[in-house]
């Protein structure tokens, strides 16, 4: 997966240090892990662990378990049990790692936990860093980078479309499709190469309509994938999103409806919001951080005007408006001014009070809006055509995770750098410069996209990508 020569020192790491950690959430649960890995796993394994039939762990073959208990050593010196577990032997290479790993699974009490991992490190294990165990299945080849960036929006997967995105990283969905416009470069490339190297070979002309359209087709998909990037961290992140509009348009009762519970005072009297209320919901796949905010309009009032242009505010940096208005009544000023606000933003007209007499001015919302939706938060009606005019602004509608997808700034920008070779190497094209200038841009796209998917990155870009990964993974 990575260039051998280069990180020669970097595979050396399977074959030092035997690590553990706790591989389970930092919490009280049913069942809690903790893993260790490297050439002394099982030797140190056996140190702590007891089995209750007398069986050794080191005559296990990989993929099977023994019950026991882990011990670890009292104040006296004396043995002392810690908790009942089950040890489960993993054997190089067929393993997370590519390395022999043992796994404990104990109670899941954190002090039962916190004792049998000193246990195990007192018996010759080191700590494992973050992201330990995932770059050492990297540095073995168990893993490529992108699958191995994966793991981590797997564990913070918040909906089914974010899980799905993750799932295809982790299955390699992103890298075979990187590895699709790479080929196509590389052949590209050779082909120049040998052409202009070998004169005397019998070596066929370069096409120039063809490298052409080559360069193209890459560049394209390369655009496409830089397209999905937002929409895709839509559905992994989430969505800063804005509920605005005057005061009595039914704010706070949209905000009640998508949390499921009374996260907003609701009153007939009008300020009764001054400042925002925030909560997190799932729409559809798409999470929303929302915020609920003060009814923007002109007032005396010093500290409703202080919530006043709080709200402003937040309408400014928001990434989505749900601008909200009051179907029995006419458009205002102030509607008109939040409108005009929103034209630079991504945001969806909803319609409240769809169960009054409509009265409100649709041609005009209609020339602002390319999403408009009738609601009635009262009665939570429009629910679903909300989650679709949602989904249709973020663009996360037509999103396909399960195709492959850019997930983290890394791989955007070593994308963004491949696409910006590729233009040079059209315009080069296009321009009559000689086909070496092509081929210098040319390789400049394919060593981005080796250093995107892993094949070609540096010790700092590995650092990099695993220092933010959690301990025990």
């Amino acid at each position: 997966m990575m260039n051998e020569i280069q990180f020669a020192e970097e595979r050396k790491l399977g074959e030092t240090a035997t690590i553990a950690a706790i591989s389970t959430a930092q919490a009280p649960g049913g069942i809690g892990i903790i893993r260790i890995s490297g050439n002394d796993a099982v030797a140190v394994a056996e140190r702590v662990f007891r089995s209750a039939r007398g069986k050794k762990l080191s005559d296990l073959p990989g993929y099977h378990a023994l019950y026991g208990s882990v011990w670890t050593s009292g104040k006296d010196g004396a043995p002392e049990k810690i908790d009942e577990a089950v040890a489960l032997v993993f054997r190089a290479p067929a393993s997370f790692t590519g390395e022999d790993v043992v796994e404990l699974s104990c109670h899941g009490g954190l002090y039962l936990l916190r004792r049998a991992l000193s246990a195990v490190l007192e018996a010759g294990a080191s700590a494992a860093g973050p992201g330990e165990f995932t770059r050492r299945a990297f540095m073995n080849g168990k893993l490529g980078l992108t699958e191995a960036e994966s793991v981590m929006e797997l564990i913070s997967a918040q909906g089914k479309q974010a899980a799905r995105a993750a799932l295809a990283g982790h299955d390699g969905a992103l890298e075979r499709r990187i590895a699709g416009i790479r080929e196509s470069l590389v052949n590209q490339a050779a082909h120049l190469s040998a052409w202009a190297d070998y004169p005397e070979e019998e070596i066929p002309e370069v096409d120039t309509a063809d490298l052409r359209e080559s360069l193209v087709s890459a560049r394209g998909e390369i655009e496409t994938l830089l397209r999905q990037f937002e929409a895709g961290r839509a559905i992994r992140e989430g969505v800063n999103t804005v509920i605005a509009g005057r005061p009595n348009v039914g704010k706070s009762t949209l905000m009640n409806l998508l949390a499921g519970c009374e996260r907003s005072i609701v009153t007939q009297y009008a300020g009764t919001t001054r400042d925002i209320v925030e909560d997190t919901v799932i729409l559809g796949d798409v999470l929303l951080h929302l915020a609920d905010t003060a009814g923007i309009r002109d007032t005396e009032d010093p500290v409703e005007s202080i919530g006043v242009d709080r709200a402003r505010d937040r309408v400014r940096s928001a990434q989505l408006v749900l601008a909200v208005f009051d179907s029995s009544q006419e458009l205002n000023g102030e509607d008109r001014e939040l409108i005009e606000s929103l034209q630079e933003i991504p945001s969806v007209a909803v319609v409240n009070k769809s169960d009054l007499e409509t009265k409100i001015d649709f041609a005009y919302l209609e020339n602002h809006f390319r999403q408009i939706v009738f609601i009635s938060a009262l009665r939570g009606d429009g629910l679903e055509q909300l989650e679709k005019a949602v989904a249709e602004t973020l663009q996360t509608a037509s999103l396909d995770p399960a195709a492959g997808m850019l997930f983290t700034e890394r791989q955007r920008d070593a994308a963004r750098r491949a696409g910006d070779c590729l233009e040079e190497a059209l315009s080069a094209l296009d321009a009559g410069f000689t086909l070496d200038a092509v081929t210098v841009s040319l390789e400049g796209a394919v060593s981005a996209l080796l250093e995107l998917t892993g094949e070609r990155a540096g010790t700092a870009i590995v650092d990099a990508v695993f220092s933010h990964f959690c301990v025990g993974k």
